[in-house]
């Protein structure tokens, strides 16, 4: 190595010369006087104060936290730098383009609100429009229709009230999200429905209106089949919109693309913008919550792995440069031979470190709860009024595990999810239903759904539909479409369920009978 680099006219920077010595001395002076002069050097007691709201901890550079020892409150030195998370020009640029967007979805979804309750309307006073006119227009000129008239009365106001609250129960309901097109089905249905009206009201006015026809019972009736209609149109409609799609017909594989996580939806006959909402609805309850951190340490040991090495061109530049891709070459490969071990022993710290401060966490919860007993006890026998409340108790007996609690989620680098607020109204929740500590501690011990979480911390609830095939179209085996949100996207591929062909093979009974023959020599 050493023949290599002086032929080459580079030498590696060596950790034992003079110049890292003396900038160590520097370094530890430094170090000595910060110590000195902020008071802890000797101090053992952490105060954690934080604001409603805000949380419990502040995101720290993941990059100081793999080194940290246990006594990281004492004896630390913070080192900062750019944040992770800062935004851009284009990060504005696209959230301005998603505001403007949402304002043309919402002027889209109150227009077809309007439109469908315009036509609803329509159609429910179009019935009664048939019976009342004739009366109210040529009342003297009618025939009398009598009790079978009164029938039809009634079996058209049953009709229409059955219908009423069909469609209640199937159009009006609130919509779950915007979608970028309109629904097919629903909009062929209210164009069937349209000129279904027209087209009666065209018979009405020509045969009825303009002639003036007296027979009132053939009046009612025409009105009568029309209720029928719409009611056979309503059956319609819940065949396309719900019944259609209940059998499972594809498979949609939904992988994260950041952490690879995945899961399987099955799924029947929906168009892509429909599959995808399903996949979105199951998304924040079925997948753990998007960590972005938990990817920042792989990120920073490639990035220390390629700047592990300096060279320094002591000749100048018209040195070979064969000679430094060489030495750059060698040094590289035996770097990367060794990069396998540096990354199963920071694992292994990082695990050993994890179930310590687990194991605090556990201890100092138990006996906070512990405590929470002993003042139940206490409070049955003070007066009505001097009873504390639940979150009052959670409020006591929190300082005794904030501090186990604040290691262990700075360690698992969850302290972005959780405030302060939240852990308090997760421990007054629990005490007040009387949960266990583990109850407590499931919610911090795993990472849970994104659900779980209060909705500002998730990080996003734009999602934006990419896809080869048009939106509208139905799902079809091969079919790949992507939902993009700011941080991750989720890939979805779609697979057809396989037809199964399922034959019966019949067994003889008698092929299961044997004979047992005894022997006068065996002990049976």
């Amino acid at each position: 190595m050493d023949t290599e680099s002086t032929y080459s006219g580079y030498s590696y920077y060596s950790s034992h010369s003079k110049k890292s010595h003396r900038q160590g001395e520097r370094n530890r002076e430094r170090h000595k006087s910060s110590r000195n002069k902020d008071g802890r050097g000797s101090e053992k007691s952490v105060t954690i104060q934080a604001p409603t709201g805000e949380p419990l901890l502040s995101n720290d550079s993941t990059r100081t936290e793999e080194v940290q020892d246990d006594n990281w409150g004492e004896t630390t030195t913070a080192i900062t730098g750019t944040s992770e998370h800062s935004i851009s020009q284009e990060d504005i640029a696209r959230i301005s383009k998603d505001m403007e967007d949402s304002v043309g979805l919402d002027c889209k979804r109150y227009l077809g609100l309007t439109i469908a309750s315009v036509l609803g309307l329509l159609v429910f006073l179009t019935p009664i429009a048939f019976i009342l006119l004739p009366p109210i227009l040529w009342r003297d000129e009618l025939e009398p229709c009598g009790t079978i008239c009164e029938g039809l009365f009634i079996s058209v106001a049953f009709k229409l009230l059955i219908l009423l609250i069909g469609t209640w129960a199937l159009f009006f309901r609130k919509q779950r999200a915007d979608v970028p097109r309109v629904f097919v089905f629903r909009a062929l249905l209210l164009v069937l429905i349209f000129l279904f009206v027209v087209s009666y009201w065209l018979f009405y006015g020509v045969r009825i209106l303009d002639s003036r026809d007296r027979n009132y019972q053939g009046i009612v009736q025409y009105a009568v089949s029309l209720v029928d209609a719409l009611l056979f149109i309503h059956y319609l409609a819940i065949v396309l919109l719900e019944l259609r799609q209940l059998q499972p017909m594809f498979t949609l594989q939904v992988v994260r693309s950041t952490d690879g996580e995945s899961r399987f939806y099955s799924l029947g006959h929906l168009s892509i913008q429909r599959a995808a909402l399903v996949v979105l609805e199951n998304y924040y309850k079925d997948f753990t919550i998007y960590n972005p951190n938990l990817l920042t340490a792989s990120k920073f040991r490639a990035a220390k792995h390629m700047a592990g090495l300096k060279v320094y061109n002591v000749d100048g530049p018209s040195s070979n440069a064969t000679g430094q891709s060489r030495a750059m070459i060698a040094a590289a490969a035996r770097r990367r031979d060794s990069s396998h071990n540096e990354l199963y022993y920071e694992e292994a710290e990082h695990e050993r470190r994890v179930k310590k401060r687990r194991a605090r966490l556990v201890v100092a919860v138990e006996e906070a709860f512990i405590h929470i007993q002993r003042l139940q006890a206490e409070e049955q026998q003070k007066a009505p009024g001097e009873v504390m409340d639940p979150r009052e108790a959670a409020q006591a007996i929190f300082p005794s595990m904030a501090r186990a609690l604040q290691k262990y989620l700075r360690t698992t680098r969850q302290q972005h999810y959780h405030s302060m607020e939240s852990i308090l109204q997760h421990l007054a929740f629990c005490i007040t239903n009387s949960m266990t500590p583990k109850a407590f501690l499931e919610r911090y011990l795993s990472a849970g759904p994104t659900l779980q979480y209060d909705k500002e911390r998730w990080l996003s609830t734009q999602w934006r539909l990419v896809s080869d095939e048009a939106v509208t179209n139905g799902l079809r085996d091969g079919i790949v479409f992507v939902l993009k949100c700011l941080d991750f996207s989720l890939v979805v591929n779609v697979k057809k369920i396989p037809f199964i062909v399922l034959s019966e093979e019949f067994i003889d009974p008698k092929s299961h009978k044997f004979v047992l023959r005894l022997q006068s020599e065996t002990s049976v």
